[in-house]
């Protein structure tokens, strides 16, 4: 793209992309709570929306997709499994962040280059205000390690080994390990790379020693699948065998020098391998938490199998089934608006439907790595696809932190590349 018209192009979508920051990296103002939490990335569907629908018109294949979403919802109020109000908040979000995403990647050409680019530059902003968090903390500045000041859903995270867990300006450092295990992906790949993807090796240092210092269980998650990916990529297999005692000693330090990774891991052990029960002040809480919603979700499945019990049901099926709804202590019904992982959302809620939607665009959309064409999409699959795995495993929410905009450009990347393999082999011929 020359010069004139990329200015051209950036002037155009000036506020398209200051909107796409908002609704991404802005996730710590809310305007309000009641009757639902008010982001301030939900201005930018409110004035963009519109336009974009006037302009665009209605994508079919997500239409039928909210269409049956719609269906299910209404049968799930109308059997006892869901409430209008859980449903409408759950539906008319999801929906409106799926459109919006949409019509971001039509508007700007399908420029999936391009729309990733901006993202890898907001990442490294986050991850240089987690640096100077990191800094602030240890010269005692409190105003640039505590951001409640200006951000008001957002906690200050206590703990690893240097009495901080990074979380820049993120609600806490699980969404700041999600939101940024992307840019980790490529920053890794940039570091021992000799031509940078889009980022230089010093903004790739950044964002790696920030992510490593937000201390997080699913960053250190965030951190295996990065090396895993890459050697599977550059089909180094034997270098597994290096790269499994390395994540064995890992293990080790983390275990025996971080108590929150220490007591999440021997939560999950003792819930999820050995089945035993509940006991305050031992079994870890997140665990615990984990472990009520799995079980929870699994009950509604076994109800609901083939569609779920609807957008939102998941709230309902938590007081019917909840292990913890006995319990004097309060604090073990955290996490049962959004079933505390992405899967057990979506299978509590959406059934086999949802979950094979997911599951085809992840595999049939996946683009690996061919040494006959040099292309950027294997990098853009590999480093989404981490965020949506990790997003699975332990995220439950569906649209923070912009992820609808992660799962459409992972489906219009791997257009990209199928047009690209096209345009080479007539160029070869």
């Amino acid at each position: 793209m020359n010069t004139m018209s990329w200015q051209k192009y950036s002037s155009y979508n000036f506020w398209i992309v200051i909107g796409i920051y908002l609704s991404i990296f802005v996730n710590s103002i809310v305007f309000f709570q009641q009757p639902f939490e008010f982001y301030a990335g939900y201005l930018s569907f409110i004035l963009l929306l519109p336009v974009f629908v006037i302009k665009y018109g209605i994508n079919k294949g997500l239409f039928f997709i909210f269409l049956v979403l719609l269906i299910i919802g209404v049968i799930g109020i109308y059997s006892g499994n869901n409430t209008s109000a859980q449903f409408i908040k759950v539906f008319v979000g999801l929906t409106l962040s799926y459109f919006f995403y949409y019509y971001v990647v039509v508007q700007l050409n399908y420029g999936v280059e391009q729309l990733f680019t901006w993202y890898l530059k907001g990442a490294y902003i986050v991850a240089f205000i987690g640096i100077i968090q990191f800094i602030s903390f240890q010269i005692g500045f409190r105003p640039g390690y505590d951001y409640s000041w200006l951000l008001n859903k957002w906690g200050f995270y206590s703990g690893g080994n240097f009495g901080i867990r990074v979380n820049s300006i993120l609600g806490e450092p699980t969404y700041f390990a999600a939101l940024l295990s992307t840019a980790f992906f490529i920053a890794v790949y940039n570091i021992f790379s000799k031509s940078p993807f889009f980022l230089t090796k010093r903004q790739s240092w950044i964002i790696v020693v920030s992510y490593v210092l937000s201390f997080s269980g699913l960053g250190q998650i965030g951190i295996l699948l990065t090396f895993v990916f890459l050697i599977l990529s550059f089909g180094l297999i034997r270098y597994l065998f290096v790269l499994i005692p390395v994540m064995f000693l890992a293990f080790y330090i983390l275990y025996n020098n971080v108590q929150e990774f220490k007591g999440r891991y021997d939560g999950m052990v003792s819930l999820f391998y050995y089945n035993q029960a509940f006991e305050l002040g031992k079994t870890h809480g997140s665990s615990y938490i984990l472990y009520n919603n799995y079980t929870v979700a699994l009950k509604n499945f076994a109800e609901n199998p083939i569609f779920g019990g609807g957008l939102g049901s998941h709230v309902t099926a938590f007081d019917k089934y909840s292990l913890a709804k006995n319990f004097l202590v309060k604090g073990f019904d955290y996490n049962g608006q959004d079933a505390s992982s992405m899967f057990l959302r979506l299978m509590s809620e959406t059934g086999l439907f949802g979950l094979s939607i997911f599951f085809i665009i992840i595999f049939k959309c996946y683009v690996k790595r061919d040494e006959n064409y040099l292309s950027y999409h294997w990098l853009i699959s590999n480093a989404i696809l981490i965020m949506i795995l990790l997003n699975l495993f332990r995220q439950g929410h569906y649209f923070l932190n912009g992820f609808p905009f992660f799962m459409i450009l992972y489906y219009y990347n791997s257009v990209s590349y199928k047009n690209y393999i096209e345009e080479q082999n007539l160029i070869s011929t």
